[in-house]
């Protein structure tokens, strides 16, 4: 849709009396006012990264796993059938986004869900 149609409909929305603006660059502001109040462009790009992190098989097979105890990479590597790299990127994806921690335990790095009470409440909204 075009800048004009835009301005048209919204120009017909204030002469209507629908909204409470007099002018349509009145109502356009209140409009992205209450866009970004409702949430910001940063953290909706923020909430699409771990929408994209969930949105492979491979890391929701992973944070399962996780979700039954901490695993190295190694561990990850053989349940899935994964190469190192492939298991360590899935891994990074998922530390990003804050979805899993990592801990040192003298030359092993295991992995753990980051927070164990979001991951319920995400199988219980059928998320994973």
């Amino acid at each position: 849709m075009t800048i004009s149609k835009i301005d048209e409909r919204l120009q017909r929305l204030t002469e209507s009396g629908i909204c409470s603006c007099e002018t349509v660059s009145e109502y356009t502001n209140e409009l992205k006012e209450l866009a970004d109040k409702k949430m910001s462009l940063e953290k909706s790009k923020t909430k699409s990264k771990v929408f994209k992190a969930l949105a492979g098989a491979t890391r929701l097979r992973i944070l399962s796993l996780l979700s039954t105890r901490e695993m190295c990479v190694c561990e990850v590597m053989v349940a899935l059938g994964l190469t190192q790299p492939t298991a360590s990127h899935h891994l990074r994806i998922l530390e990003n986004v804050g979805l899993v921690k990592d801990r040192k335990r003298g030359k092993w790095v295991l992995y753990s869900i980051a927070n164990p009470e979001l991951y319920e409440d995400m199988c219980k909204l059928n998320i994973l």
